[in-house]
């Protein structure tokens, strides 16, 4: 805990001060972020620093492998889709980003199989993206190993949240209207360098 505090303080003596009128005028007049990114909770991806963002300028939902459920609307609790909802019915962004990365640890968790030890919730979230493992595992380059098809699922991945985001009737409407656009992009932790999926 003690170094959480000291980089408060960090915070507090640096990036608060710098941006001491922007959170004033945030609180007073609430946000209105452009864009909206959909993250890893991966402790080396965070994209308010992968973006060099000031406070305010994007939503961000982190969670296990940046996944976007399909739509389900039912009594269950969905994060993932309440953020969505807020962002794109709420704030009106205008865009929406899927930001997945190398050495995704859900990833490789979900290429390993199931694991002895399935634990509570990891598993069947991570189902969502089985259609990516399945497309990898049915088409495997020649010569590949584990890293590389790793790295092709994590694309898959990312390509299945962005079509998992079309399931959702109010994010359809926008793009359809030409208010909203989807884009998935890949960050490379080595080397700290975004592609386009």
């Amino acid at each position: 805990m003690n170094h959480l505090m000291a980089g408060h303080d960090r915070f507090r003596n640096g990036y608060w001060r710098r941006y001491k009128k922007r959170f004033a005028t945030l609180a007073r007049d609430g946000q209105a972020p452009q864009a909206m990114v959909i993250a890893c909770s991966d402790s080396r991806v965070s994209p308010e620093v992968i973006f060099d963002c000031a406070p305010g300028e994007i939503f961000v939902v982190r969670n296990v492998s940046n996944l976007v459920p399909p739509y389900a609307p039912d009594t269950g609790n969905h994060g993932t889709s309440a953020a969505l909802e807020f962002a794109v019915t709420v704030l009106k962004v205008k865009t929406l980003v899927v930001l997945g990365h190398s050495l995704c640890g859900g990833i490789r968790a979900l290429m390993s199989g199931p694991a002895i030890n399935n634990g509570d919730f990891i598993e069947s979230w991570m189902a969502i993206a089985s259609q990516a493992r399945q497309r990898v595992c049915d088409s495997p380059e020649p010569g590949e190993d584990f890293d590389e098809l790793c790295h092709r699922c994590e694309h898959e991945s990312i390509r299945i949240s962005l079509s998992n985001l079309l399931t959702f009737p109010w994010i359809v409407s926008r793009v359809t209207a030409g208010e909203l656009t989807l884009t998935g992009l890949h960050f490379d932790v080595q080397t700290g360098k975004l592609e386009i999926i």
